[in-house]
C-alpha cells in the first residue's frame, strides 16, 4: 500500500509537476542546471528560479538580436555568451514595470535582487563547469536595497490583538457571522505564531500528532526540508488544548484528516487563509502597521532577544542557518543593548 504523503511532501510533488511544465518552455540545456543544483536547493526555490529564468529569456527574445532568431526552446548553450552585461542591466530596468498576460507586474529592489540572484546562479553553474567562457551576470552589481525598519507588534498591541480575537470587537457584521465558529481556532493559531515564531508555511504543515503536550514541543519541517522541534509555553499549550477539544469533534474532508488547523470547509488551512486571518484581526489593532504572519514572527524574535540578549539562541529558535541573518534583523536592538552596556559601568561614584 502506498504511504501517505505529508503536507510538505505533497507541496514538493506539486512543485515538481509545475517544474516539468516550465522546463518544457525553456532551452533544453536548462535541465542540466536544475539537475546540478537539486541537492543544494528546495523544490520551491528551483521552481522560482525557473519562472525567473523564463522571464529573462522572454525578454531576450524580444530585445536581443541573437535571441530573436529562434524559439526559446531551441536556444543552444552558446546563446549565453551572446548576452552581454548591458543586456542584463537593461533587463533589470525592464522588470521594474512590465505587462504579461494582460497583467501589470512590478519589481522593487528586492524583487530585482532575487531575479539577478537566479541569473547569477544560472550563469555560475555553466561557467564553473567550463561550459561557457564568459559570466556577464557576475559583472552586474546587486541593486542597492534600503534596509527596511522591522515592523512588529509592541507588547501591549499583542495583548490587544488576542483580546480582539476573543471578543470579536471591531469586526464587521459579515465577519462576526463566522467569528463564533472560528474564534477558538483563531486564538490557538495566533497564540502559536506569537508564542513560537514559526513560519506560516511551518504552521500550515502541522498535523495533530506533531504536538507533544508532555514536553510542550512541536515537530515542524523547516524551510529547506529539515526537521526541528520548537518548544512552547503554557499560554500556547492552553490555547491548543482548547482548540483540540473542538477539533476532535470535526469530521475533516478526505485527505485532510491529520491537519491540525482546519478551515470552515474542514480542509487544511492554506498560507493565504492564514495571511488573511492575521490581516483581518491586525486591522482592528493598528492601521499604521501592515501586520503579516512574518511580522508576528518578528514580534516573537524581538521579545525573545529582549528577554535573553542571546542572538545565537534567537537564530536557533527561528531556524536561521546563519546568525548574521538574525543579527541584521535585530541590529537596532543590539545597538540598544550596547548603549545600555555603556551606561552600566561606573568608574567613579559621583
Amino acid at each position: 500500500m502506498e504511504s501517505k504523503l505529508n503536507y510538505h511532501e505533497e507541496q514538493n510533488k506539486i512543485n515538481v509537476l509545475k517544474m516539468r511544465e516550465v522546463l518544457e518552455t525553456l532551452p533544453r540545456f536548462c535541465k542540466q542546471f536544475f539537475r546540478g543544483v537539486q541537492e543544494q536547493t528546495s523544490s520551491r526555490t528551483r521552481l522560482a528560479y525557473a519562472y525567473d529564468i523564463r522571464v529573462f529569456f522572454e525578454y531576450m527574445q524580444k530585445n536581443n538580436s541573437a535571441c530573436k532568431k529562434q524559439a526559446i526552446v531551441d536556444y543552444p548553450l552558446e546563446i549565453l555568451e551572446q548576452i552581454k552585461r548591458e543586456d542584463i542591466e537593461e533587463y533589470l530596468e525592464y522588470i521594474t514595470l512590465y505587462e504579461k498576460d494582460g497583467r501589470e507586474i512590478t519589481n522593487d529592489e528586492r524583487g530585482k535582487s532575487r531575479k539577478l540572484a537566479a541569473l547569477r546562479s544560472f550563469y555560475n553553474f555553466f561557467y564553473r563547469n567550463e561550459l561557457i567562457t564568459t559570466n556577464p551576470a557576475a559583472l552586474v552589481p546587486m541593486p542597492k536595497r534600503l534596509e527596511k525598519e522591522i515592523i512588529r507588534l509592541e507588547i501591549d498591541e499583542v495583548a490587544i490583538l488576542l483580546d480582539q480575537v476573543e471578543e470579536g470587537a471591531h469586526l464587521t457584521t459579515a465577519q462576526l457571522r463566522y467569528h463564533a465558529k472560528t474564534k477558538i481556532r483563531d486564538i490557538a493559531l495566533l497564540t502559536l505564531l506569537l508564542g513560537t515564531g514559526i513560519r506560516v508555511s511551518e504552521c500550515v504543515g502541522l498535523n495533530i500528532n506533531d504536538v507533544d503536550f508532555k514536553n510542550n514541543g512541536l515537530r515542524i519541517i523547516r524551510k529547506g526540508g529539515s526537521n526541528a522541534v520548537v518548544y512552547f509555553g503554557d499560554e500556547v499549550s492552553d490555547a491548543l488544548i482548547d482548540y483540540l477539544e473542538k477539533r476532535h469533534h470535526i469530521i475533516p474532508a478526505t485527505g485532510h484528516e491529520d491537519a491540525l488547523f482546519l478551515s470552515l470547509q474542514n480542509r487544511r488551512l492554506t498560507v493565504r487563509a492564514i495571511e488573511n486571518l492575521v490581516k483581518k484581526y491586525a486591522a482592528t489593532v493598528t492601521s499604521l502597521k501592515k501586520i503579516t504572519p512574518h511580522k508576528l514572527r518578528s514580534t516573537y524574535g524581538t521579545s525573545l532577544y529582549r528577554e535573553t540578549g542571546d542572538i545565537y539562541l534567537v537564530a536557533d529558535v527561528l531556524g536561521h542557518k546563519d546568525v548574521n541573518t538574525t543579527r541584521k534583523h535585530y541590529a537596532a536592538l543590539e545597538d540598544e543593548r550596547r548603549r545600555m552596556a555603556a551606561r552600566a559601568v561606573r568608574l567613579r561614584d559621583k
